[in-house]
């Protein structure tokens, strides 16, 4: 029988169209009951599609299903071209974001316009990608053009509008995809996003552990996370417990950042109270902080999903940061040290201006024997 989850993406993607197109013409908001049902009927008629590991066979795909119907109802109201409040003030969930200049060592935070370019020239372009992106395949060389020749657009309104993250998303599709966000990334911080958090991460994984398991009272959670490398050592699992134990370390709350739940679970109930999160959908005690079989990861901004399969914790966090960077939002205050760790020590940025917490971090990991 195949793995569900080694079903080319290109055809889980088709699949999930075709299924959520069908869907909306009987019912525009599906539960995710009704959801699960259809994901069910889809392995009850093809089982070749059934997922391995599962207990049903089915549930990631009713979890997609659920995303995907969200999407497909979003690409509609694109198509109809009803009015984006692109210019929503602060949005009601709290998150900070106005900001006129560059606090996070950006080089590139607001740049003119190209030469010869005005904003009505640069809004065809991005109508032009929009269309580009509503294609079933669409040419990624193009977008990728049209995504560089309108970044001081999407720049002008992500910082002068302050839109909602659903709004930017409406308007800027193309960029909620991984490659579309570290390449953004580069633009405004002239830093390749994923090989400088992968290999600067790496550097520093044995001595971050080294500190975890010497902390006194390194407190239950820290301890659950570092016993996990009792059953696995794998270079992944060592990026995961580093990330996800720096704010325990840190002694900081991370309850409302990261969660983990069952695909059963009610979507909206999960995300309530997630303003900038991660997202790990397993069939495993959802109480677990770093299952060993994980359906889904996906990041959660002001309490929507923005963007899932992401395959792993670590690839998750990498992908936040850029996110954060590309739509000009603050680090969670009650993660401050956490994010500016991953910002200063591990990405290297603005690294010359540490608090004197992180600072002091920053040293014992630079010593060879901390």
């Amino acid at each position: 029988m195949s793995d569900g989850k080694d079903v080319p993406k290109e055809l889980k993607t088709d699949i999930l169209d075709k299924l959520a197109e069908a869907m909306y013409s009987f019912k525009t908001h599906p539960t995710s009951a009704e959801c699960g049902l259809v994901a069910k009927s889809l392995i009850d008629r093809y089982p070749c599609l059934m997922e391995r590991g599962s207990s049903c066979g089915w549930y990631g795909w009713r979890y997609r299903l659920v995303f995907k119907m969200g999407n497909f109802r979003q690409k509609l109201r694109i198509a109809g071209s009803l009015e984006l409040s692109v210019n929503s003030k602060q949005p009601a969930s709290g998150l900070k974001r106005k900001r006129q200049k560059p606090r996070k060592s950006e080089v590139n935070f607001l740049p003119d316009f190209p030469n010869g370019k005005t904003s009505n020239t640069l809004e065809e372009e991005r109508c032009a990608l929009e269309d580009e992106m509503k294609k079933r395949t669409f040419d990624g060389r193009k977008v990728d053009v049209l995504m560089e020749s309108t970044f001081s657009l999407r720049r002008k309104e992500v910082i002068g509008d302050e839109p909602l993250v659903k709004d930017v998303k409406s308007r800027w599709s193309a960029l909620f995809s991984e490659r579309q966000i570290a390449t953004e990334f580069r633009r405004i911080v002239s830093v390749d996003l994923k090989k400088t958090f992968f290999d600067r991460l790496d550097e520093f994984v044995p001595r971050f552990l080294r500190l975890y398991r010497a902390r006194d009272n390194p407190g239950e959670e820290l301890q659950v996370l570092l016993q996990s490398l009792d059953e696995d050592i794998s270079n992944q699992q060592k990026r995961a417990v580093v990330l996800l134990g720096l704010p325990y370390f840190l002694k900081e709350e991370p309850s409302k950042f990261y969660k983990t739940c069952d695909p059963t679970d009610d979507e909206a109930e999960m995300l309530k109270g997630m303003n900038i999160g991660i997202l790990v959908v397993t069939e495993e005690n959802s109480a677990n902080l770093l299952p060993k079989e994980i359906i889904d990861v996906a990041l959660v901004l002001e309490e929507e999903i923005v963007l899932h399969e992401l395959n792993d914790v670590p690839n998750a966090f990498a992908l936040l940061i850029g996110l954060l960077y590309a739509l000009n939002i603050d680090y969670p205050k009650d993660l401050k040290y956490t994010f500016e760790v991953i910002q200063k020590v591990i990405l290297n940025i603005g690294g010359d201006a540490c608090s004197p917490k992180v600072h002091g971090l920053r040293n014992r990991l630079l010593c060879k024997t901390p």
